[in-house]
C-alpha cells in the first residue's frame, strides 16, 4: 500500500481528497483517517508517505504554487498588454472555478489559518503579484493604463474577487442563472470590471512624458 500510495495518479488523488476535505471541514476538523478512508488506503501509509498532516497539508498548497510557478512566464510573455491580461485572469479564473476546492481552501484558510496562508502572500505570491505590477507600471508610462491605480492593490483585489467568487459560486452563480450559463455571465462581469478599472479607453489614450 506505502508503495502504490508513491505513485503519482494516487499521490495526486491523495492531494485532492486532501483539498477537498480541508475545504468542506477545516484543516483541524480533517482526520488523517477521513482522507485514508476516501483514499482507499490506511493511515500509517499516508502518514509514511507525507510524514504529518501538516506536511500534506503544505503540499496541497505547494500544488497549487508549482502550477503558478510554471503558468506565469509563460501567460507573460504576450507580447500585447491587453493580451497578457486576458491570460492572467483566464487563468486564475480556471485555476478555480475548474476546482472550487482550491478556492474554497484558500477562505477557509485566510478564516481558521490566518497565520499560516499569511506566509504563502508575504512569500511568492507576493512575488508574483510585484512581477506582474511592474507590467502595469510600464502600461502607465505608455499611456495604456490609469494613473491612479496602485498595481499591487489593484492584483490583490482581482485575485481575492476571483476567489471569492469561486468560492462561492453554487449561491451566486444561481443568484444570476443556473449552471454553466450563470458562471459565464458572472466571469465575463468580472473581467469586463477589473479591465475597465485598469485600461485607457483607447478614444482617450494619451502620451505620456517621460
Amino acid at each position: 500500500m506505502v508503495a502504490a500510495l508513491q505513485d503519482q495518479p494516487l499521490r495526486n488523488a491523495a492531494l485532492a481528497v486532501a483539498t477537498r476535505l480541508f475545504a468542506a471541514r477545516g484543516f483541524d476538523a480533517t482526520p488523517l483517517q477521513a482522507i485514508a478512508d476516501e483514499l482507499g488506503a490506511s493511515k500509517q501509509a499516508i502518514l509514511h508517505h507525507f510524514g504529518t498532516k501538516e506536511r500534506l497539508r503544505d503540499a496541497v498548497f505547494e500544488a497549487m504554487l508549482a502550477h503558478w510557478q510554471a503558468a506565469l512566464p509563460r501567460l507573460l510573455a504576450a507580447s500585447a498588454s491587453e493580451d497578457r491580461f486576458d491570460a492572467v485572469l483566464g487563468e486564475l479564473r480556471r485555476f478555480f472555478t475548474d476546482d472550487p476546492d482550491r478556492a474554497r481552501l484558500v477562505v477557509r484558510e485566510m478564516l481558521d489559518r490566518p497565520n499560516e496562508i499569511g506566509r504563502l502572500l508575504r512569500g511568492p505570491v507576493r512575488s508574483w503579484i510585484a512581477t506582474i505590477a511592474a507590467y502595469i507600471r510600464d502600461g502607465q508610462a505608455a499611456g495604456r493604463h490609469f494613473d491612479d491605480v496602485d498595481p499591487e492593490a489593484y492584483l490583490v483585489h482581482c485575485l481575492y474577487f476571483v476567489i471569492a467568487s469561486a468560492a462561492a459560486a453554487p449561491l451566486i452563480h444561481g443568484a444570476v442563472e443556473p449552471g454553466a450559463v450563470g458562471r459565464e455571465r458572472l466571469d465575463g462581469e468580472l473581467g469586463r470590471f477589473a479591465k475597465a478599472a485598469l485600461f485607457v479607453p483607447r478614444s482617450t489614450k494619451r502620451t505620456r512624458k517621460r
